[in-house]
């Protein structure tokens, strides 16, 4: 299932990004766009998902410097020799190298890493060539575009790094400038063969629920059931997007409740928000089932308002209407859910918002503020939740939105009650 990069779509996103640059900003007259891979922990390394979209490439600790006439150029660790002998990597310093991966030149970051990664503190020196480049645009007239935006989170190792840039490199500070609400408008509309990677990761994510619905039983542990249905996503090579969520009777209730360690019993609910992702696009999908396989009477009145609000909801989205939007109600889906929900006295128990952009994050880049277009992806996700009875139910789907409004990507994964009910009874027939 492992997925053959295409970097002339790399390539391409890059000169558009540097054409929007110079549209939106026709004073600038020179100038470079930087972006800065994450660097890697002890963890499983992840690739920034800005960085992912424009270069497709996994390693960490990589620098892209862009141009605005039209160059683009890949600086690496010094260290990929070293590299090799620990893991695989696609970049390397042969120049023929640099035209594979779409670049006009590869050069080093600086002088030689000791080890074979380079580190959110590595001195000065192992950055001496990337400063050089970057004081040819500290000129007159120029600007230096990167992620570094006003809000307090987002971009956490690119800012860090620009941050030790200008401690360095103090006079860098007046020249910089921020591009992350560009490449979000760009990261926002989805292409054809992003939507393809996104309904992958919702059919290997629809597997693991039924994994889930299969593993709930009396006197089964939460972390049962989570193995069970990450096992499919590993089968799958579709690892975890985010951490799951599997939430039984006083958990259901907890909105991002992730120790997954309780004892589920007879009649509790179990809330299983999980997401695969594939070729790092994730998928979003919750589904609330009852331990025993049968609903009370209570639940099924809670769950089939919650289904009512979802149904109700993703019948009316199209463009022009907002996820979210305090400003225009009357078309903010947000608060058209809430009001649905107080017609039948349950606005007060949905304490977050009525879904989220999905993408290359599970909360993907997107300004709230601006209508919905063709293109987007996004969850639709109302909950009901009664701390007081340990009763939680979420329902959650992703939804594309076209020019006639939405198709929901998931809509073969069992949501009724009876099918639910039917689902988690199939291990006992």
């Amino acid at each position: 299932m492992a997925l053959k990069p295409d970097f002339s779509l790399y390539q391409a996103r890059r000169a558009e990004l540097i054409r929007m640059v110079k549209e939106l900003h026709e004073e600038i007259t020179t100038g470079a766009i930087v972006l800065c891979a994450d660097f890697e922990g002890d963890d499983a390394f992840v690739q920034e998902s800005s960085f992912y979209y424009f270069t497709g490439l996994q390693d960490p600790g990589l620098v892209c410097v862009l141009s605005l006439d039209g160059a683009q150029e890949l600086y690496v660790p010094n260290c990929i020799e070293e590299r090799e002998k620990w893991v695989k990597s696609e970049v390397s310093l042969q120049q023929e190298n640099a035209a594979l991966l779409g670049f006009d030149t590869l050069s080093v970051l600086g002088e030689r890493c000791p080890r074979y990664k380079i580190y959110p503190f590595s001195p000065q020196a192992e950055y001496s060539e990337l400063i050089a480049r970057l004081k040819n645009f500290m000129i007159p007239g120029s600007k230096i575009f990167t992620t570094w935006p006003e809000k307090s989170f987002g971009y956490l190792h690119q800012r860090l790094l620009i941050s030790h840039l200008m401690q360095w490199c103090p006079e860098l500070e007046e020249y910089l400038a921020d591009c992350a609400d560009i490449i979000a408008q760009m990261r926002r509309i989805k292409s054809k063969p992003e939507i393809e990677c996104i309904f992958k990761a919702i059919q290997v994510t629809a597997q693991a629920q039924e994994a889930a619905a299969q593993a709930i039983s009396d006197g089964v542990n939460e972390a049962e059931v989570q193995a069970s249905l990450e096992f499919i996503m590993i089968a799958n090579n579709a690892p975890v997007a985010f951490p799951s969520i599997v939430g039984s009777g006083p958990n259901s209730t907890v909105l991002h409740y992730m120790q997954n360690n309780r004892t589920m019993k007879k009649g509790d609910l179990v809330v299983v928000d999980i997401g695969a992702s594939y070729g790092h696009y994730a998928a979003d999908i919750t589904r609330t089932y009852p331990v025993g396989g049968t609903f009370s009477e209570r639940q099924k009145e809670i769950y089939s308002i919650v289904l009512e609000v979802q149904e109700h909801i993703a019948s009316i989205a199209q463009p022009g209407y907002y996820l979210r939007n305090s400003e225009h109600q009357d078309k903010s889906l947000h608060h058209l859910a809430i009001a649905f929900l107080k017609e039948r006295g349950y606005d007060a128990y949905m304490p977050h918002g009525i879904g989220h952009y999905l993408g290359l994050d599970v909360h993907d880049v997107g300004d709230y503020s601006t209508p919905l277009e063709p293109g987007d992806v996004f969850t639709i996700e109302p909950g009901i939740y009664l701390p007081q009875e340990d009763l939680g139910v979420r329902i959650e789907d992703d939804y594309w939105m076209t020019e006639k409004g939405t198709i929901c990507l998931s809509e073969d994964i069992p949501k009724s009650i009876e099918d639910i009910e039917r689902l988690v009874k199939q291990k006992f027939e």
